[in-house]
């Protein structure tokens, strides 16, 4: 989100480190210093860019901004071509990941404006003149300013001393929808451009007095206008006569409501991130940690071990380790740390094959319509975490809905232009798949929150506020995106838009024959967590296999180095010092045919290879003894004489 908001706005935003080097500058800021690309400004300092005249200046508040204050100024930069250009500047202080304090510049171009400000101030200083003197230039100069006035893209107007309204311009104009006779002669407080703002008409009446008496006034207001809530950079200033006498009040507004939309989304998305870091790691230990538990609580149940009341404890235990991870995995999924194996998936065969699932799921109150061709083409995504997604989209349509409606599950291939501005997509084909309900809908507040992790509208324990977070974080994870519509008392829609595959889907949906438990020869285990690493190693036992454990990839390498060749390999991904991916990479280069498996609470797609198997912490044994079928179908049958010179 944070790259696409930066190149899509026509401001420059930059990010200038304490000793000026540029550090980033989007597309629309290099057009500014007229750069060919990134590149060509890699050793550029920004002081470098700044007017001789607007150095000291420059370096002044510079220096201010990376102690922490905000700043907003004006200063001429000339560019790399020799173009000389007024800009205008709101920094902020931005801490860096290294700890150091940077400048995020989010700068505009206002030569133009300058320029127009500058004609408009002749044609304030002139008014009384050229109305006394009614001759020809005067007239044709009036025009020149009239024209100015009116293109100019401020909201700009004209008040006599006591706050009358004598002119506005066409911008001004446009903003409220009215004709310039329906404000002038109007006391300004009193136009539409105040009275839907509660309490708005008494400050400008006051700063009205203000700019009569001598003074000159700028703020950021929000006003409430026919076009919706804005933001404005506003201000007021008195015009004098010759004789120095105050003859009336220019009243002059920036619509910043953009900037400062762009200014909020690249806060918000560089909050989620930290979030999702944090998250991320939290949701990786704590894998660790329910990795033996659900391991041993696994074992007890099977070994049907203890009296029925602790067996039905045990039970019960298990199920809330159950629980627990799947916790861990919405967390992971909003961290977008989850580790997907993505591929082709029939969408609509999916959800087709969903409906009865999500019909018992949402009661019968709620009537289940489901509508998804044959011919869509199959869809890159993960099928196990994208059924997750379903349902808990359908529980939420379910719970928007607590006297009975539809619930309308729909798949269809849509065409991307470039020109879409509510997934923020590349151009492309994708396969959005909605679930629309005719529920108790949402305000514009709520559905802007309802991504975030852990906001919730539900009751007390009715709840985690990780559904909707979750499954925009499986949409991000896949390169697709999550979109919401939603309106209060009409419904909610929330579509799910992802990348169309280039490969078909399999079409072979023959199920896994049980894992074989009997002896099936050595293994090789790697973990760093002694109590991960125990709980593992007994599972594979149980399977049937003799294992090896090994605390760390350079110890298991020193085993393998000293002859001991293993008919499986079983290791963790992340661990200090060699990754378990790395580890992989060196055996298979070896012995080309070993099947390896990695076990991770987490891992990005760019560290394992796709071909590589994974299992996802915490598991069981069953899934444990699938995991390795998949990779050793004929484990009954021993592919190679293990060596136990090192044991």
């Amino acid at each position: 989100m944070q790259r696409a908001i930066t190149e899509a706005t026509s401001e420059s935003i930059t990010i200038i480190a304490t000793d000026g080097r540029l550090l980033h500058i989007n597309p629309a800021g290099l057009n500014m210093i007229e750069a060919g690309g990134a590149s060509s400004v890699r050793d550029v300092n920004a002081l470098d860019l700044i007017a001789p005249e607007d150095r000291a200046e420059w370096q002044t508040n510079h220096a201010r901004i990376v102690r922490g204050e905000s700043r907003n100024w004006e200063f001429d930069i000339v560019g790399l071509a020799g173009t000389r250009r007024r800009m205008e500047t709101h920094s902020v202080p931005l801490t860096l990941p290294d700890g150091s304090i940077a400048q995020l510049a989010v700068t505009r171009d206002v030569s133009e404006r300058k320029q127009a400000e500058e004609a408009l101030r002749e044609l304030a200083g002139s008014l009384e003149r050229q109305v006394e003197e009614r001759t020809t230039e005067l007239r044709s100069g009036e025009a020149r300013m009239r024209a100015i006035f009116e293109t100019n893209y401020q909201y700009q107007g004209l008040l006599a001393r006591d706050g009358t309204v004598l002119d506005a311009n066409r911008t001004s104009l446009n903003g409220i929808g009215a004709d310039r006779s329906e404000v002038v002669g109007r006391p300004f407080w009193r136009t539409p451009w105040f009275t839907e703002t509660p309490g708005m008409a008494a400050l400008v009446r006051g700063a009205v007095r203000r700019v009569a008496a001598g003074e000159t006034i700028r703020h950021e207001i929000m006003i409430k206008l026919p076009i919706g809530w804005r933001s404005f950079d506003f201000g007021m200033r008195p015009v004098r006569n010759e004789a120095d006498e105050i003859v009336s009040i220019v009243p002059e507004g920036v619509d910043v409501t953009e900037r400062r939309q762009a200014e909020d989304a690249l806060r918000q998305s560089q909050k989620l991130e930290a979030m999702g870091q944090l998250t991320g790691g939290v949701a990786h230990d704590f894998n660790n940690l329910l990795t033996p538990i659900i391991g041993s609580l696994d074992m007890l149940h099977r070994k049907r071990s203890g009296t029925e009341r602790q067996q039905r404890l045990i039970e019960g235990a298990l199920q809330s380790a159950d629980r627990a991870k799947m916790l861990v995995q919405r967390l992971l999924a909003f961290a977008r740390r989850q580790p997907l194996q993505p591929s082709a998936v029939n969408v609509s065969a999916l959800v087709r094959g969903m409906a009865e699932l999500v019909g018992s799921t949402t009661g019968p109150q709620i009537k289940v319509v489901v509508v998804a061709p044959d011919d869509l083409p199959a869809a890159r995504a993960d099928p196990n975490q994208l059924e997750m997604a379903v349902l808990n989209l359908s529980v939420n349509a379910r719970d928007a809905m607590p006297d009975g409606g539809t619930l309308r599950i729909t798949a269809s291939l849509e065409q991307l232009s470039g020109g879409r501005s509510s997934t923020k997509l590349p151009p492309g084909d994708y396969i959005r798949l909605s679930v629309a309900d005719s529920g108790i809908g949402m305000d514009a507040e709520t559905a802007a929150r309802a991504i975030e992790p852990f906001f919730s509208t539900k009751g007390i324990g009715k709840g985690t506020g990780l559904g909707l977070s979750m499954v925009h974080g499986l949409a991000s994870q896949l390169q697709g995106a999550l979109t919401i519509s939603s309106t209060p008392g009409v419904g909610t829609n929330i579509d799910l838009w992802l990348p169309v595959s280039r490969e078909p889907a399999r079409s072979d949906t023959r199920s896994d024959p049980p894992p074989a438990i009997g002896h099936h020869g050595s293994a090789l285990l790697i973990d760093d967590e002694e109590l991960v690493r125990a709980s593992t190693a007994h599972m594979l036992s149980e399977i049937g296999y003799d294992v090896i454990e090994a605390g760390s990839a350079s110890a298991a390498l020193a085993l393998i180095d000293g002859g001991f060749t293993p008919d499986l390999i079983v290791t963790d991904h992340l661990m200090p010092g060699m990754s378990g991916a790395d580890l992989a990479r060196i055996v298979l280069a070896r012995f080309p045919d070993m099947p390896i498996l990695i076990v991770s609470g987490y891992a990005e797609a760019e560290d394992i290879a796709p071909d590589l198997p994974r299992l996802t912490k915490p598991f069981r044994m069953l899934e444990l003894a699938s995991a390795i079928a998949i990779i050793r179908p004929s484990a009954d049958t021993p592919q190679r004489r293990v060596s136990r010179s090192s044991q």
